[in-house]
């Protein structure tokens, strides 16, 4: 009681004066039009301003149900796409009936854990063996190709990522259709190396590059990267620089490609063989 009594006392100059202060708008903002006018919009803009930061939190706080809705969303037009549209300038059909099956099969998944420091990068998603994913599925993420499916758990499975050394895709240049090898030189995370190309073929800066679907993993025409330069060593082939469209330090979640006929391929390639 007595330390009330001593605030009291010590600000009692400041508390008469914020009290007559009070009065007084009051009076001010109720006996005069405009002041009131100002009062009252003023008084709005506050509640307005501190809505909208309550709306922006609970927006950003719910940004991670946000992304896994579309990413569901996403997965499902893939598989939509798949089943009801035959694409005569691809390497497969894309139609559910007795003649053409769908060949490509996507769900999506969420990572767990990633690295991008490394020379040989990996990341896990949440999503195993009782979700039907098994090695050597193709994984896509951020607009582009991330990496490959290399072990599985009941309910995770590790991907090498495409910053691996040991990654390696089969690659052309959408522009003229000329393919080679592309894989990462372990220096700078956004950018990779498209070797195996001639040198006389045209190349530009700005050239997108795309798989070719000539492997039994990623579809064909998925976009991997742009072309950002170009060298001309002493080989007779290019040494080009794709810049990705992954960013995989942003990298949340990703589509499983599973290929529905890899067995059928990869068993004809081995009778051959």
């Amino acid at each position: 009681m007595r330390s009330l009594l001593n605030f009291l006392e010590r600000y009692s100059n400041l508390i008469i004066f914020l009290i007559l202060e009070g009065i007084a708008i009051y009076f001010l903002s109720t006996r005069n039009y405009y002041h009131n006018a100002r009062a009252v919009n003023s008084i709005r803009w506050l509640a307005y301003g501190f809505e909208e930061r309550i709306t922006n939190t609970r927006n950003y706080i719910n940004l991670r149900d946000i992304n896994a809705n579309l990413a569901a969303e996403n997965t499902a037009l893939r598989n939509s796409i798949n089943r009801l549209v035959r694409n005569n300038t691809s390497t497969f059909y894309s139609v559910s009936d007795t003649v053409y099956q769908q060949q490509y099969q996507y769900t999506t998944a969420r990572l767990t854990s990633n690295s991008v420091n490394r020379q040989k990068n990996f990341f896990t998603i949440n999503k195993g063996i009782r979700h039907g994913i098994t090695n050597d599925m193709a994984i896509i993420g951020g607009g582009g190709i991330a990496g490959v499916v290399v072990g599985c758990s009941e309910n995770f499975s590790v991907a090498m990522s495409l910053l691996n050394l040991d990654f390696r895709v089969s690659a052309r240049i959408k522009s003229n259709g000329y393919f080679g090898s592309l894989s990462w030189d372990g220096r700078d995370y956004r950018t990779t190396i498209l070797s195996d190309i001639p040198q006389h073929v045209t190349v530009n800066i700005g050239d997108t590059i795309e798989t070719t679907g000539y492997s039994a993993i990623f579809p064909e025409g998925v976009t991997i990267g742009t072309v950002t330069g170009f060298e001309k060593p002493g080989s007779d082939f290019y040494i080009i620089y794709v810049q990705l469209v992954t960013d995989f330090r942003k990298l949340q979640f990703v589509d499983v490609v599973a290929n529905k006929r890899k067995t059928e391929l990869i068993e004809l390639e081995e009778k051959i063989e």
